[in-house]
């Protein structure tokens, strides 16, 4: 996936729905807002050439984290993250360490001054906490059943009594000035999940003699085939609430006014934003600050009451879902000063000379694309937390101090992390194990061995043996790369490399000691000192959660679709999915398939199924699979690759690089301990993403790799 993808992700899992953030294209988080908080482990200059180099020693990241992705490198990863121009600035902290957290949130002290503090206290409550009293609704001008100035008006009769799950509305209204006053020219109405019920122009009864477009953008022109008067929608939001809806608006009184309408239970979000000295906060202003949403832009001719309904609904259901405490860690009246003294500012480079805006342009940085929702975080009242020892990004927000170990950062992750809801935990092997020639070393080697491990020797036969009955046969385990003789010997073999890991695993473990061609042969990998520990391997990626349920199938009739397999397998209980590969150049079906069962025991009933042959289709072959997602792909890449991708290897230094790997062995296993014991650490519902960024050099570059689940109960992760 690229960066703006992991972008969208990481924005969404931190903000939900505030500042504009949506669901990711690529993947889909089900109940963000249950999530307990998105913890990002990034290791610094390591690639998945890394991951499956020491595979086994990263034992952790394989048995936990069923999800995995392709990443492209980046020259500057971290600021691909979480977007540019941070305003957060990095703590002085003991040995040197590099943390940032969040310096614009008040002190607890100054919680108890504010407003909303004082008329709400901390503690969340329900919606029916912060609905309007009815000595309120007096002092604010609203419509009261039996006052002498509302004779004639229109009661809602939604007299149930309300409780905290009672349905909230939102309601605005557009007016005109007419020869009786303010008259209602447009009624929006929209339902909690903002669905609009609503949305209605109305022709006032007297004349009009102001349209005041600008504000409420009518014209007279909307109005002059409009029928519908007041009476016609008093009669129709009558029917749409029910009996125990609560109203929400901004400046709600103006509107019910206009409606002459009564309705018994309101919620004011122009009051519920409580400020000194009884000032109100604009509706634009809040759904900025708060929602992260730009309305009543300068550009659309006059208000949306739709839109206005809306931002007043969505920052009620804020203000009940995050409580008073965390509203006034929003510190929106600071807020509001900067943003006027940004306006003041923006006036006065428009009243400069020609010349000077140019100039003052020129030295500016390019508009960035993606801004920082670290940012938007903090208005949010949430905690960002960055903690590394590598320099975090260009712009300064972590400074560079070598000194400090990975050990430090993991005690002061398991010390900070639990105070954040979105922390950035950084960890580095140390620039001594990242020069060129020695990533260069680590891509032949795996290479070579992944190649080995493809590859299989066959044997032997006679000298005038079938070689296409022999191709035949072994093709039935899995898809078959490449086919030679070895002539070498006194009696012919054959060296067959296949295209995935289980074919070649098929072949040794059902074709050894049996008869093909005439001949009792035996199969068996190359011998190699890398290949020594091939088993453990095997066996390893047998483990891996990402085969977890997963088994692999062979032998297929290459004609056969997906809607065919479906069919034929039909049979097999709780078949989940089926994965047909394709080659990724032609784009034809091998003769191969995955399948991915509910349960574990259901797989290993289906490998019984299969394998006695019970499954029309005819002679299949299955075993479990060893590289049944992320990895097939990779493999298929390095296959194809011809050893281009790791650049110049620098064979001189061969040497160096195997006394240096044994050094990097143990690094990387204490590395997996680390990130084993921050996880642990972690609250269940804990968004936790690995990333292993890639490297995008002079000298040639490594995909990344990223690994993601949310924690559950058993210590696993699941999405």
């Amino acid at each position: 996936i690229s960066h703006d993808q992991l972008y969208e992700l990481l924005k969404y899992a931190a903000l939900g729905k505030c500042h504009n953030a949506t669901q990711p294209s690529w993947c889909r988080i089900y109940h963000q807002r249950h999530l307990a908080g998105v913890v990002v482990i990034v290791l610094h200059e390591m690639s998945q050439l890394h991951f499956y180099r020491f595979y086994l020693q990263f034992k952790h990241l394989r048995k936990v984290f069923r999800h995995r992705f392709t990443l492209t490198p980046s020259t500057n990863f971290l600021a691909s993250l979480y977007g540019e121009g941070a305003n957060l600035k990095p703590q002085n902290t003991a040995q040197g360490l590099t943390s940032t957290s969040s310096q614009c949130i008040p002190k607890s002290s100054d919680l108890q001054c504010d407003p909303i503090i004082r008329k709400y206290g901390e503690k969340k409550q329900g919606l029916t906490s912060y609905t309007l009293t009815l000595e309120e609704q007096k002092k604010n001008d609203y419509p009261i059943k039996g006052s002498p100035g509302c004779k004639g008006y229109i009661y809602t009769e939604c007299d149930q009594q309300r409780t905290d799950s009672s349905p909230l509305f939102g309601l605005d209204c557009e007016m005109c000035l007419t020869a009786k006053g303010n008259e209602v020219t447009r009624v929006s109405l929209v339902d909690a999940q903002g669905q609009c019920l609503l949305n209605e122009l109305v022709k006032p009864e007297s004349t009009i003699l102001n349209y005041r477009t600008r504000f409420s953008g009518i014209t007279k022109k909307m109005l002059l085939p409009v029928k519908t008067r007041l009476s016609d929608i008093q009669t129709r939001i009558k029917k749409i609430l029910p009996h125990d809806a609560v109203l929400v608006g901004h400046s709600l009184n103006a509107d019910l006014q206009a409606l002459e309408m009564i309705h018994p239970s309101v919620i004011d979000t122009s009051l519920l934003f409580a400020r000194n000295e009884g000032r109100r906060f604009k509706l634009k202003f809040l759904a900025k600050a708060v929602l992260g949403k730009e309305i009543q832009c300068e550009q659309k001719l006059g208000h949306d009451p739709a839109e206005d309904a809306r931002a007043a609904l969505e920052l009620a259901q804020f203000f009940i879902e995050q409580g008073p405490a965390k509203v006034a860690e929003l510190n929106l009246e600071m807020l509001l000063t900067t943003e006027k003294l940004a306006e003041v500012s923006q006036k006065k480079a428009v009243l400069q000379p020609q010349g000077c805006r140019v100039q003052k342009q020129l030295n500016e940085p390019p508009h960035l694309s993606k801004p920082c929702f670290l940012d938007c975080l903090q208005v949010t009242g949430q905690k960002p937390l960055l903690l590394g020892r590598q320099e975090m990004d260009s712009s300064g927000l972590c400074q560079s101090n070598l000194s400090t170990s990975n050990k430090q950062i993991l005690q002061r992750a398991l010390e900070d992390v639990p105070l954040s809801t979105f922390s950035i935990i950084q960890f580095s092997l140390g620039p001594e194990y990242i020069a060129s020639h020695l990533l260069a070393g680590l891509y032949e080697k795996v290479r070579s061995k992944l190649t080995d491990m493809l590859t299989i020797y066959a044997g032997p036969f006679e000298e005038s043996f079938c070689l296409k009955s022999v191709k035949k046969e072994f093709g039935r385990c899995g898809p078959i790369q490449s086919l030679t003789v070895v002539t070498e010997t006194y009696q012919p073999y054959v060296c067959i490399q296949y295209e995935v890991l289980e074919a070649a695993q098929l072949a040794v473990e059902s074709l050894n000691g049996a008869e093909v061609a005439g001949s009792c042969i035996k199969v068996q990998r190359p011998i190699t000192a890398a290949m020594l520990d091939c088993d453990v391997w095997i066996k390893e990626l047998e483990l891996d959660i990402e085969n977890e349920g997963v088994i692999y199938v062979a032998g297929l009739k290459e004609s056969l679709t997906e809607t065919d397999l479906q069919e034929e397998f039909s049979q097999l209980k709780d078949l989940e999915t089926l994965f047909l590969p394709k080659d990724l150049q032609s784009g034809k079906h091998r003769n191969c398939c995955f399948l991915k069962f509910q349960k574990s025991q259901s797989a290993l009933d289906a490998l019984e199924v299969i394998n006695g042959g019970t499954v029309k289709g005819g002679k299949l072959r299955s075993r479990n699979a060893l590289a049944s997602g992320h990895l097939w792909r990779w493999i298929w890449q390095v296959n194809h690759s011809n050893g281009k991708q790791g650049g110049n290897i620098l064979h001189e230094k061969m040497e160096q690089l195997s006394d240096s790997e044994q050094d990097l062995r143990k690094k990387v296993k204490k590395l997996d301990h680390h990130i084993k014991k921050l996880y642990r650490s972690l609250q269940n519902n804990t968004l936790c993403i690995v990333l292993f960024p890639g490297v995008n050099s002079m000298h040639g570059s490594q995909s990344g790799l990223g690994l993601m689940g949310i924690k559950d109960d058993g210590g696993r992760s699941a999405c």
